[in-house]
């Protein structure tokens, strides 16, 4: 398995993104272009802001997001739309595509048919992703769905994921975090040819050991990554803290 664990968040993020960069510029020699997915939220900003700084050719790169909130337009502070194009899409500039999730679409089984045939067929070369308190991976909480093969599905957000949302500042209150958003399947995810996972902070670190040593269950369905033959793991020593030892040499 492979685990790095840093001493801080700024380490965390620079050695995530420097492995990215080198598996993207891989699939750029080798075919003159690479299909990368990009996850947000808090543990993303300092893989993002690091990204930002390497040497890759952005327009060889084709992108997609993970999830968006259903219901909330692009303007609204907590929009994952609104986090990548001010984040990453607009600082990259050069960008050759990025694929958003229209989550206020009038027509979401439309909007998911849409987004269904821009997936298909596409190999993914790089999937950079984190995982919730709860263990979710992208907004498939527990129990998640491990045998669709529909590439997005409209989800319903469990507790746990809505008071993380609360938790990290992007909503006012509890009422206001929306119930259900569009998220990429699980099967659709781990089809990556490599996953770069990125988890600061001990509010992770349950998350973290039930993902990396408990069974593979959809009760936890970051576990699933365990089977991924080329996921990098990194950890900050707070989300890596209750690791057995073995994990840290």
């Amino acid at each position: 398995m492979n685990v790095s664990i840093s001493p801080n968040k700024e380490e965390l993020g620079k050695l995530a993104a420097k492995k990215g960069a080198a598996l993207m510029n891989e699939a750029i020699k080798a075919k003159g272009y690479a299909t990368i997915i990009v996850a947000t939220g808090a543990s993303q900003f300092e893989m993002l802001q690091a990204l930002l700084q390497e040497d890759i050719d952005w327009s060889k790169v084709e992108a997609f997001h993970l999830d968006e909130y259903i219901g909330v337009p692009v303007t609204h502070p907590a929009s994952f739309r609104k986090y990548l194009k001010e984040r990453f899409v607009d600082k990259v500039g050069n960008l050759k595509k990025f694929h958003y999730i229209e989550g206020d679409a009038k027509d979401l089984d439309g909007e998911l048919d849409r987004l269904a045939k821009l997936m298909a067929d596409k190999e993914v070369d790089v999937a950079f992703v984190g995982i919730g308190e709860n263990a979710h991976l992208a907004f498939n909480d527990p129990p998640a769905d491990f045998d669709t093969e529909k590439p997005f599905s409209v989800v319903t957000l469990d507790e746990a994921c809505r008071k993380q949302q609360l938790g990290e500042g992007w909503f006012p209150s509890f009422d206001d975090v929306p119930k259900q958003a569009i998220s990429m399947g699980v099967r659709q995810i781990v089809k990556s040819k490599n996953i770069i996972n990125t988890i600061p902070d001990a509010r992770k670190a349950d998350a973290v050991l039930g993902a990396l040593t408990g069974p593979v269950t959809n009760t936890c369905p970051a576990s699933i990554l365990q089977q991924h033959p080329s996921c990098f793991w990194f950890l900050d020593v707070d989300s890596a803290s209750k690791l057995p030892k073995e994990f840290s040499k």
